[in-house]
């Protein structure tokens, strides 16, 4: 397991699913992890309290990623309560799919905002609060950015567009150190998936059938990937764009 004692990391959107097992598995390596929620507090402190019951440091903040001073204040806290950011975990999300007629100004913007200008704002700050040895940021994209589905062209154009920011930012800020790269999952069991009825369903055993791997993905899948990017054993790696997806294409 990599070593991440002494480091703090960010993890959005950590109440749940996918950022839920990162936070704990970030926390298992050692680092102190920040679980910010939008609106689960109450997930978010079973996360907290899993994560202190088995050893290690969190805090749940609540913040939207969408909003530039929700982001300032989830910073300023996490600086507040551990001193120093090393990790930013951008998993904050909105997966939602309509067909192109049902697509509205309000529904793009909320995926856009979420997803993209989400991820803009918590780089921005982190850059604030990133020592001098830099730092490592890990964003959640989707095997949807390269492989069309019906009813996800927006979903889709914004993961594609946190390909884009991945790709320029690791560009940008690798003379500072910092560390920029995208995990890209296919289909995971979650609450979220769950709740859609994937799971059990028809399209599972499709999806699984079509995965070389013969499976969906558990979170832990993801959260085991984002540990490796996280610590020093990926030290040469940026700018990756890391499709977690059992072969799924």
């Amino acid at each position: 397991m990599a070593d991440l004692k002494g480091k703090v990391a960010v993890v959005t959107g950590a109440a749940k699913g996918i950022g839920a097992e990162i936070a704990r598995e970030l926390a298992a390596s050692g680092a102190a992890v920040i679980v910010n929620y939008a609106a689960s507090k109450a997930a978010a402190d079973r996360v907290v309290d899993e994560i202190v019951g088995n050893g290690g440091r969190a805090m749940a903040v609540q913040g939207d990623v969408s909003k530039a001073a929700d982001v300032r204040r989830l910073f300023a806290e996490t600086k507040a309560a551990f001193s120093a950011i090393d990790i930013l975990v951008n998993n904050a999300g909105i997966a939602e799919f309509r067909p192109l007629e049902a697509v509205d100004e309000a529904f793009y913007r909320r995926l856009f905002d979420t997803n993209v200008l989400g991820t803009v704002l918590t780089i921005q700050e982190a850059l604030a609060h990133f020592g001098s040895n830099g730092g490592s940021v890990i964003n959640i994209g989707s095997i949807a950015s390269v492989r069309p589905s019906p009813g996800a062209a927006i979903y889709s154009a914004t993961k594609a567009a946190v390909d884009a920011v991945t790709r320029v930012a690791a560009v940008e800020l690798g003379g500072r150190n910092i560390r920029v790269n995208t995990i890209a999952p296919g289909p995971v069991d979650t609450e979220a998936t769950r709740g859609a009825g994937l799971i059990g369903s028809d399209l599972e055993k499709q999806l699984a059938a079509s995965t070389p791997l013969g499976r969906l993905g558990q979170p832990q899948d993801i959260a085991r990937i984002a540990v490796f990017l996280a610590s020093d054993e990926a030290g040469w790696l940026t700018g990756a764009l890391i499709p977690a997806s059992g072969g799924l294409r």
